[in-house]
């Protein structure tokens, strides 16, 4: 059996005026975190699925990367990952592009080899698979 993680979402109101809370119950570190509307399409604050599905891929992808680095004889000093996700509204919303970048240090290795495994990673973490119906691209850097 796998591992199970749960998130719940409570909405009033119609899409543009109302708003809703985001609750992580497990780690209790979204506790009631608004979104809505105007935080999703606007300046309000508070968050959008957008904003968690770059934090989910970021963060996926960074211990991705550093798990396939270690196990080819390399781990990182130190890993600094992003992800930007793009919402489009042409033919109804929907998740356009993904772009992850990193910046890393990792002593010894060379940077085809590190542009190598970082494709990896970025091919085969959770999340990316989850979304694969999104391109996504990545911008890689080793760092002296």
């Amino acid at each position: 059996m796998g591992i199970s993680r749960k998130a719940s979402a409570h909405w009033e109101g119609d899409l543009k005026s109302g708003r809703g809370t985001l609750t992580t119950p497990a780690s209790g570190l979204l506790d009631g975190t608004r979104y809505g509307f105007n935080s999703r399409f606007g300046d309000e604050k508070g968050t959008n699925p957008e904003e968690l599905i770059a934090a989910a891929h970021a963060g996926c992808f960074t211990m991705a990367l550093s798990a396939k680095l270690s196990e080819a004889g390399h781990p990182p000093e130190s890993l600094d990952g992003s992800a930007e996700v793009d919402l489009s509204m042409e033919g109804g919303p929907s998740l356009s592009a993904i772009r992850l970048k990193m910046k890393a240090r990792v002593p010894g290795l060379d940077a085809a080899k590190f542009r190598e495994i970082a494709e990896d990673a970025k091919q085969n973490c959770p999340v990316s698979r989850a979304l694969s119906a999104v391109p996504v691209t990545l911008e890689a850097e080793l760092l002296g």
